[in-house]
């Protein structure tokens, strides 16, 4: 067998120490992104714990529940946040919601915190985007992970399964066009 010389053996830990330090790197990135989505930190589309999926059913309203809930002569009416695409709102959105911004990017969201940040914590607020098909929404987790990290506590999401279009607009829910 014979013996690596001295170069060799350096250059051989240079090669396992950058393995191991890339490989921390990770894992601490890891750790911080999934602290983050929890905590209601930085967003991105990137992280799956911002998935639409990962919302419970009780977080959730049906387009039929609020439907009767806005059409309702009393009650309390909530503040309604599209948190998706502008061009997607332009075109069609529920009327009296406000746009607020795409919450899967930090100016979304600082928009978001803004616009709720001198209400009630017992504000009803309904969150919807419909940009596309539910698991694939990278906008509603984290709007929603802001509110709650806020204190809000009658937060909903819209349940939109597959987008706007079919699941609100060509079922003959009210819409509103324009800004």
């Amino acid at each position: 067998m014979k013996r690596l010389s001295l170069s060799m053996k350096r250059a051989i830990t240079i090669v396992l120490v950058g393995t191991i330090a890339a490989s921390m790197a990770a894992s601490v990135w890891a750790v911080r992104a999934s602290s983050q989505t929890r905590l209601g930190g930085t967003t991105g589309a990137m992280f799956p714990a911002y998935q639409a999926t990962f919302l419970s059913s009780s977080q959730l309203i049906s387009p039929e529940e609020l439907v009767k809930i806005l059409q309702a002569p009393k009650g309390e009416k909530p503040l309604m946040i599209q948190v998706g695409s502008h061009v997607l709102y332009a075109q069609a959105h529920i009327p009296g919601s406000e746009y607020i911004g795409s919450a899967s990017n930090e100016s979304g969201i600082q928009q978001l915190r803004k616009r709720v940040e001198a209400m009630p914590r017992s504000k009803f607020i309904v969150l919807y985007c419909g940009c596309c098909p539910w698991s694939h929404c990278p906008n509603v987790k984290p709007a929603d992970d802001a509110l709650h990290a806020m204190g809000f506590t009658k937060v909903k999401v819209l349940y939109i399964p597959g987008n706007f279009g079919m699941d609100w607009v060509e079922k003959g829910y009210p819409v509103a066009k324009g800004d």
